[in-house]
């Protein structure tokens, strides 16, 4: 009896969301959005702070001129998250993004995770954009904002801000309002800013590419303050603070590529989500990676690294070489930039909220829909207010981290998610046992051939099962790789003893290759989708890598915090969700149903 209850718990927790594929496009939302509104939705959430703030701030104290590598690297761990994000939009066109992913493949207890973590990184985007807006306007009129608060209300606590930043609190409620009387009217102000603010991105890198100097990138070493406010001389050159810094660099460069996710959210508000959805994202993120690696060369070109101002570099770069004309005209689009960023970190809280307590995983007054505004009314300007509070209380650098390692988990399970869904039987399990349903599926696949003219595998809940096992396998490998690298950049050991932890690493690496090379060899799911994401499992496999090499990246007291909002989240959803639970209502609906039926068979 014992084992039996256990088992029941067990599978409650891993119960998984069914989707009616034949309804998919009902909603009760409103069907607005072209391919056109979310490309533009995509590039204005993600450059903006990224791109005129994180890029000097990130130069200055992790990478030097390395930081076009820093974000380089968090570019390809963004493309490869992406076109996971891609084929799942294509597949699943349900507003929640990679909440809903993982729900419809893995369960509900990592749909929650995810779906919490996902809470924690539009809010921590929101309230970290109107931070930087209100320091980006703050620095142009020389920090009088700044000086009159620290000087009337300063607060000494480490991990907030100097003084409360009510001008960003402002900024949010504001663009709050802007968003809840409907999502065409916030995609029009989108569009507009996103337009401009690229062609001032383009402005800025044919304009300093004149002052750029090579020079900047072989600089000798130079004296600083290190974050142990002790004083530190760096190696020059190049990557002045190391290898180690530099991914660290990308752990933070990450955040500026965060933004591409919203498009996943708007599932129920796209009039084509299978085709706009893949399409959309994929442009975003290459449009967004060739403008920050453009603007990174131009800036560490243009002023030593060590000198940026740590407001806002791009337009004080400019001054520093002369372009006076150019850094207002610059500030002008940081302005513009920084807006549609805030928009579009604002735009997907409330459709997670919606979604997750569509669900019932969290309180379902969440999932009122305003009549007039066909909006998440109620989500939104809570969601909103929440941002606001935290803009105005907690510092920048604090707020980044926070949201790198929420985002970073997200992705790292919609890997996972894809890879499942891939290598999933095409049946239910219950018909499995049915031999005339293998003989039916067996009859299906004949005629399906694979890229080499031979007759297609299907998978079976074996090979389901090894996929599952060896996902697994990749993340602990993965883990191995990071660890090593994390202790190899704390500088506790000799340069000899370093050289042992290579050892590790190699085992890991080559546990991921082994894993890929088992994984390839199963058979895939044949089902119909107008995306698909290339080169599986490879793709996917690095993904799940990268990202936790970079998770490991980020600082202990990062860790704690996240620590504690995974706390206050398996709080709400053991003491909540789980009972409320839009799956466990309708499982019990059907054991009701089945017990009344069998008691009325027995009584007849």
């Amino acid at each position: 009896m014992s084992a039996s209850i256990v088992s029941r718990s067990f599978s409650t927790l891993f119960r998984l969301k069914r989707i009616d594929y034949d309804n998919v496009e009902e909603t009760k939302l409103l069907r607005c959005l072209t391919t056109f509104d979310l490309t533009a939705l995509g590039i204005g959430s993600t450059l903006g702070a990224g791109i005129y703030v994180v890029a000097g701030q990130v130069a200055k104290e992790h990478s030097g001129p390395s930081v076009v590598l820093s974000f380089l690297i968090a570019a390809i761990a963004s493309i490869f998250a992406g076109v996971c994000y891609a084929e799942f939009g294509a597949r699943v066109p349900k507003t929640g993004s990679a909440y809903v992913y993982t729900y419809v493949t893995v369960g509900e207890l990592l749909a929650f995770i995810i779906g919490w973590n996902l809470i924690l990184e539009y809010v921590i985007g929101t309230a970290s954009v109107a931070s930087a807006w209100s320091n980006y306007f703050d620095s142009l009129i020389h920090h009088k904002i700044a000086h009159y608060f620290n000087t009337t209300l300063p607060m000494h606590i480490d991990f907030l801000g100097s003084y409360p930043d009510f001008f960003a609190f402002g900024i949010t409620i504001v663009l709050t309002v802007v968003l809840a009387i409907g999502v065409k009217e916030s995609t029009r102000f989108n569009n507009i800013f996103t337009g401009l603010n690229l062609l001032i991105v383009l402005y800025a890198v044919i304009c300093g590419a004149f002052k750029a100097d090579p020079a900047n990138w072989s600089l000798p070493p130079h004296a600083y303050i290190n974050d142990k406010k002790e004083p530190a001389i760096d190696n020059g050159g190049f990557m002045p603070f190391g290898f180690s810094e530099m991914l660290a660099g990308a752990s933070t460069c990450f955040y500026a590529f965060v933004g591409f996710d919203a498009i996943a959210t708007t599932g129920e508000e796209v009039k084509n989500p299978q085709k706009a959805i893949p399409i959309s994202i994929i442009i975003s993120l290459l449009a967004c990676c060739a403008a920050y690696c453009s603007v990174s060369i131009i800036i560490t070109l243009m002023v030593p690294y060590y000198i940026m101002d740590d407001s806002a570099p791009l337009p004080i770069a400019f001054k520093q070489v002369g372009y006076v004309v150019a850094q207002w005209i610059i500030s002008i689009g940081a302005i513009a930039g920084l807006s549609t960023s805030l928009l579009g970190a604002m735009f997907p809280l409330p459709r997670i909220l919606y979604a997750m307590a569509s669900d019932g995983l969290i309180f379902k007054f969440l999932a009122t829909i305003n009549d007039r505004f066909k909006t998440p009314f109620i989500a939104t300007m809570l969601s909103g207010l929440f941002a606001g509070i935290m803009a105005a209380i907690f510092n920048l650098k604090e707020l980044v981290d926070m949201m790198s390692i929420g985002t970073l988990m997200a992705y790292t399970l919609v890997a996972c998610s894809v890879l499942l869904l891939r290598y999933k039987v095409d049946v239910e399990p219950l018909e499995l046992h049915d031999e005339s349903s293998e003989q039916h599926m067996t009859d299906l696949y004949e005629g399906v051939l694979d890229w080499r003219g031979r007759p297609c595998r299907r998978p079976t809940i074996k090979s389901q099962h090894t996929v599952a096992y060896t996902i697994c396998a990749i993340a602990i490998f993965s883990l191995v790789m990071a660890l090593a690298i994390m202790l190899m950049g704390l500088d506790v050991f000799t340069p000899a003893q370093n050289t042992y932890l290579w050892i590790p690493f190699s085992v890991g690496a080559v546990g991921v290759i082994v894993c890929v090379a088992i994984i390839y060899r199963q058979p895939q799911s044949q089902q119909a989708c107008t995306f698909k994401v290339p080169f599986l499992p490879i793709v996917a496999a690095l993904s799940i890598s990268v990202n936790i090499i970079l998770m490991l990246k980020l600082s202990g007291a990062t860790w704690i915090r996240f620590g504690s909002w995974m706390f206050v989240g398996f709080l709400v959803y053991f003491c909540y969700g789980i009972w409320q639970s839009r799956e466990r209502q309708q499982v019990d609906k059907e054991d009701s149903s089945l017990i009344h039926s069998e008691g009325q068979s027995y009584t007849d």
